[in-house]
């Protein structure tokens, strides 16, 4: 195996775009929120960054990655990235390993942020760098094993995930639905105004997110080549048939065509398309955009009517959405698109879907029985929530005495 220098600068690129996701996100979620919660939503993102990164070197890579124990883990073989070298690697023979490794990093830093989402407004800070810690150490790491680490058993057993459907997506959104519903709804939540403070942030945010979202999905193809632009090509036709399906249904159901609307209609096309990027043809990527517009929009609707306070339906979007395309990926894959997946239901293979639903039940029960646990232990020890005085003040000032405008 040797070294190609195109393919190592493409790989390493497309990291740094998957890093500006997380600022991107915080944006993206910031706007949403109201003006004395921005910062701590934006720093409950950012810290991402340095909580994740840290743990990824000293064992979160080797744990996801590292040698095999049981398909459910990787061992402790790499830890302090011991034998994660410049050379390749069972998982990209055309790259060093530590691209390889970094480029992982990134999203093992997106993944818990998406969650904060949900517990937007109330949750104490100091339990949050807790509960990241232990969620990335018992959640992502062994669910990414599962699907992406050499011997994992979702691996084995045939499921299809290119960029993050399931380890990424379904494991935040059903992570975010476990954290509204044992933190609880916002003070004021049903009776006060909780309009976003700042819509253009929150657009400057999805724009960002869409442009690093090619270095999420494109890169994932782990060389410059016909596959990274397959997945390129059906992220953006994905992303945009979403946009415009969620305008128009928001806009019969409601008689405007939503900007916010819009731009979530985005980020949930962004989502569906994930699992599938590197499996199908642009003609099945614009069709799994648009059925992530209607499935998505139609999962908030059913959050508002189950009552549950998922501020910035983080389980609507990315845990509906991602099981939309992880399941899609079982109905539009194609060996003609790429020859190392499988044909999915419409090209003569419904086992593929039945593997893929498989991933979907165990990411979906692992992820929200192992959140429920860590969540009922930290409201136990630390507390989950700030009291209704600081929530009443605003995060930025009780958690952080800082304020985001002056005036």
């Amino acid at each position: 195996m040797a070294i190609d220098s195109g393919d190592t600068a493409f790989v390493l690129i497309s990291a740094a775009l998957v890093m500006a996701m997380t600022p991107a996100l915080g944006f993206f979620y910031g706007g949403l929120v109201r003006r004395k919660n921005v910062l701590a939503i934006i720093m409950q993102c950012f810290i991402a960054l340095g909580i994740i990164s840290v743990l990824w070197i000293l064992y979160g890579y080797s744990l996801a990655f590292g040698p095999d124990k049981g398909g459910f883990i990787g061992g402790l073989e790499w830890l302090g990235l011991k034998e994660v070298g410049l050379t390749p690697s069972v998982y990209a023979p055309t790259i060093p390993h530590q691209a390889y490794m970094i480029f992982q990093a990134m999203f093992a830093v997106i993944t818990p942020a998406l969650i904060v989402g949900a517990f937007a407004d109330r949750m104490k800070f100091s339990t949050f760098l807790v509960f990241t810690v232990l969620w990335a150490t018992f959640v992502y790491d062994p669910i990414a094993h599962w699907v992406w680490g050499a011997g994992g058993w979702l691996r084995q057993l045939g499921v299809l995930d290119f960029a993050g459907g399931t380890a990424v997506h379904i494991n935040a959104g059903i992570a975010a639905l476990a954290a509204a519903l044992i933190i609880g709804k916002r003070k004021g939540f049903g009776k006060d105004p909780m309009v976003p403070h700042d819509i253009p942030m929150m657009v400057l945010g999805t724009g960002f997110l869409w442009f690093g979202w090619f270095g999420f999905n494109a890169g994932s193809a782990v060389a410059s080549g016909a596959l990274s632009t397959i997945a390129f090509i059906a992220t953006f036709v994905a992303a945009a048939a979403a946009t415009l399906t969620w305008m128009f249904i928001s806009w019969i159901h409601k008689g405007v065509p939503s900007v916010i609307g819009a731009c979530t209609g985005t980020v949930a096309g962004l989502v569906a398309i994930t699992p599938a990027s590197g499996f199908v043809d642009p003609l099945s990527a614009l069709a799994i955009g648009f059925g992530a517009g209607i499935i998505c929009y139609l999962a908030v609707l059913l959050k508002i009517r189950m009552g549950f306070d998922d501020a910035l339906d983080v389980w609507a979007v990315h845990g509906i959405g991602g099981t939309w395309g992880a399941l899609a990926t079982g109905i539009f894959a194609s060996t003609l698109v790429n020859p190392a997946g499988n044909n999915g239901l419409l090209f003569g293979n419904p086992s593929l879907f039945g593997i893929q639903v498989i991933g979907v039940v165990a990411s979906w029960a692992y992820s929200f029985t192992i959140t429920l646990i860590i969540l009922k232990i930290l409201d136990k020890t630390m507390g989950l929530r700030v009291s209704p005085q600081d929530e009443a003040i605003g995060l930025d000032m009780s958690q952080h005495a800082e304020e985001a405008y002056s005036s």
